[in-house]
């Protein structure tokens, strides 16, 4: 009788042991069922969570805005003042890549400027920000 004698329907005499092992481990994860998937699941967001999280980001804390022709700008000089279309009090935008996400107020904060957060926009009022 030869060693294929032995071999019950579905076996394959090509199996490497990485293939039995795959096999079992398949076996295993069936056996525990939905309970160690979704742990696996949530392991996997967690780890891509954790990759986004160490993506660098642009912050910029917008005073205020102006128009002006090249003929003006070229005119500047040092101690020259532009006008802002910011009022005094008025929150400013902070962006995110070019994004408004928030606005907030200036602060000191041992002797250099910070920003409070006063308000954060809801992706809604982005959108409309947006359309203007």
């Amino acid at each position: 009788m030869s060693d294929q004698d032995d071999l019950l329907p579905g076996d394959d005499v090509n199996e490497t042991p990485a293939d039995i092992k795959m096999q079992k481990e398949d076996a295993t994860q069936q056996a525990e069922g939905p309970a160690s998937s979704e742990a696996g699941e949530e392991k996997k967001i967690a780890d891509d969570m954790g990759m986004v999280l160490d993506i660098p980001v642009n912050m910029t804390i917008e005073l205020g805005r102006t128009k002006m022709k090249i003929r003006q700008l070229l005119n500047l000089s040092q101690g020259a003042i532009v006008p802002l279309d910011g009022l005094v009090g008025e929150p400013l935008d902070i962006l995110i890549n070019g994004y408004l996400i928030a606005q907030g107020e200036v602060v000191v904060v041992a002797d250099k400027f910070g920003i409070r957060i006063t308000d954060i926009m809801t992706p809604s009022e982005r959108m409309n920000r947006l359309s203007r």
